[in-house]
């Protein structure tokens, strides 16, 4: 069983219902049903919500994927620990003005590190590739 990464995985949980909870009471505030309804502010919590939704799962599965094949405990908290610390700073750095902001940059860049790393991982244990 992958007790590590479901540390990472319930702290995740949480960050995921924050952002999903911020979009919904804007929802109320702003009456949006659906969508955006043309709201910047309505399309940036989106965005925000279902960046998370797009790129943890992948994360995680590939984490606890790379738990459950013997890795040790400090390479998943690597791992894990850099997807948490990813995915709390990515939300700070999006918005539709600022492409540049380094949040969204050190959010997003070192989510796809540990999606690639524990890729890699995982094709080393498969191809019998002795390592970490």
């Amino acid at each position: 069983m992958p007790t590590v990464t479901a540390i990472y995985a319930a702290f995740l949980a949480i960050l995921g219902i924050i952002l999903a909870e911020r979009v919904g009471l804007f929802r109320l505030k702003t009456k949006v049903s659906l969508g955006d309804g043309g709201d910047a502010e309505m399309f940036v919590r989106n965005r925000q919500h279902m960046n998370f939704v797009e790129n943890v799962p992948m994360a995680l599965i590939l984490i606890a994927l790379v738990e459950m094949n013997g890795a040790s405990p400090g390479w998943i908290h690597v791992l894990g620990g850099a997807l948490l610390f990813a995915r709390v700073v990515h939300p700070f750095g999006l918005s539709q003005s600022n492409l540049t902001h380094p949040a969204r940059w050190i959010g997003a860049g070192l989510t796809v590190l540990v999606i690639l790393a524990a890729a890699f991982k995982l094709l080393w244990n498969a191809f019998g590739i002795n390592g970490a």
